[in-house]
């Protein structure tokens, strides 16, 4: 089964919580995530299923949306409502305007350190490992980009936000930044991921739904159609001795995509066989082949 299915990932749940779910819902074991969310966190969780899965290296510097609520007044040791404060708790009055400004700060490319409770390794060992064992943990800052912030309300010691940010960038870090400077403290009370890359909540569905479609033999409406994905990349149809020489991983000559880097290379509209990287001119070679067999069909048409 190769596809990519979208799910709006429910709270208590890791990311690979929700992949074995998939598993062995849809009876696969190839499937992967395309970005990680915390626990707490919901929203869009975009799964490779299948050969599909080699798509990911693709993915991995993707852009996300998110929405949430930051609660001032008190920070967490995991930065987030799940944690433990780290003192007691302030009454604080905040205006729009007032938290409006401190989000300005945090737009651009700054300077972030990745919160404690992260998969952020120290020598080998994830942070997060570290940290629930009380050992001190020390990560170094890095470099994020929050291509957008926007504070949308503010409601006593909660403000409600917007952001779109580069891949690594971590929500947490900003609210528990924002309280730091601010003097009070915070923390991410709730954080739902609203988009990642081309995918959206649109196109997200609940487990429950994903198992009932495929009892009933319709999972197909729910896997995202191939020339949807990569929409940077552009496609090309291969005709069957194109196809042919892509799927035994040789060379094909592209004249009408000179200037491409990638592309996507489909036989019909609907199976995509590979991705193809220009390596001379307009030649161009197979970075990965989904399909060898010219016989070969997806087993779910998406």
């Amino acid at each position: 089964m190769n596809g990519v299915v979208i799910i709006d990932k429910p709270p208590g749940l890791t990311s690979h919580d929700v992949v074995n779910r998939v598993r062995r819902i849809l009876h696969e074991r190839s499937v992967g995530h395309l970005g990680t969310l915390d626990p707490s966190a919901t929203g869009v969780l975009p799964l490779v299923l299948g050969s599909f899965t080699r798509l990911a290296q693709f993915y991995t510097a993707s852009e996300k949306t998110y929405e949430g609520v930051i609660r001032f007044g008190f920070a967490t040791d995991t930065y987030d409502a799940e944690g433990e404060p780290t003192g007691p708790a302030q009454n604080v009055s905040l205006t729009l305007e007032q938290v409006k400004e401190l989000g300005r700060r945090f737009q651009g490319v700054i300077e972030q350190t990745p919160p404690p409770f992260s998969a952020k390794k120290i020598h080998g060992v994830p942070a997060y490992k570290l940290a629930r064992k009380h050992k001190e943990v020390t990560l170094q800052p890095v470099q994020v980009e929050i291509k957008e912030f926007e504070i949308l309300s503010v409601e006593g010691d909660r403000a409600h936000f917007r952001a779109r940010v580069a891949s690594g960038t971590y929500m947490r870090s900003v609210a528990h930044d924002m309280g730091q400077q601010l003097g009070c403290g915070a923390h991410l009370e709730s954080l739902r991921r609203t988009a990642v890359a081309e995918f959206s909540l649109a196109e997200a569905h609940t487990l429950q739904d994903l198992e009932i479609a495929f009892k009933d033999g319709h999972i197909e409406e729910f896997f995202i159609h191939p020339r949807m994905l990569l929409p940077l990349f552009p496609a090309v149809t291969a005709t069957e001795e194109m196809a042919a020489r892509i799927r035994n991983g040789r060379t094909v000559n592209l004249p009408e995509f000179s200037r491409a880097r990638q592309v996507k290379v489909f036989q019909g509209q609907r199976e995509l066989i590979a991705i193809a990287t220009r390596v001379a001119g307009t030649l161009f070679h197979p970075k990965i082949v989904l399909i060898t067999d010219a016989k070969a069909q997806c087993s779910e048409k998406a």
